[in-house]
């Protein structure tokens, strides 16, 4: 998995992972101005249904903050993966910092 930063906002992919496929159209997910201006941040971890075409047609939190995955949730099913085979279910991790 390719790392990604955001240009105006501070929410980040984490490191390289076993992501079976690559992204190849990603958007960042919204940093709520109000938790970011509180200081707060933290780790959210999705679970992204992925069509053989390189679709996302489901996106799940598996933790993190509420408000931070709600925006993770929306921003990944706008992701495009390279096409496969087969579907597949990829786990992502982004991090936001709030500085």
């Amino acid at each position: 998995m390719p790392v990604s930063t955001a240009t105006s906002q501070t929410a980040t992919e984490n490191p390289p992972s076993k992501l079976s496929r690559r992204v190849v159209a990603r958007v960042m997910p919204e940093y709520p101005s109000l938790l970011k201006h509180s200081g707060i941040g933290g780790l959210v971890k999705l679970k992204l249904s992925v069509q053989a075409n390189g679709t996302v047609t489901r996106a799940t939190a598996l933790g993190g903050n509420p408000v931070l995955a709600e925006s993770s949730v929306k921003a990944a099913m706008k992701w495009k993966f390279v096409p496969a085979s087969t579907d597949t279910d990829e786990v992502v991790s982004l991090h936001f910092t709030p500085n």
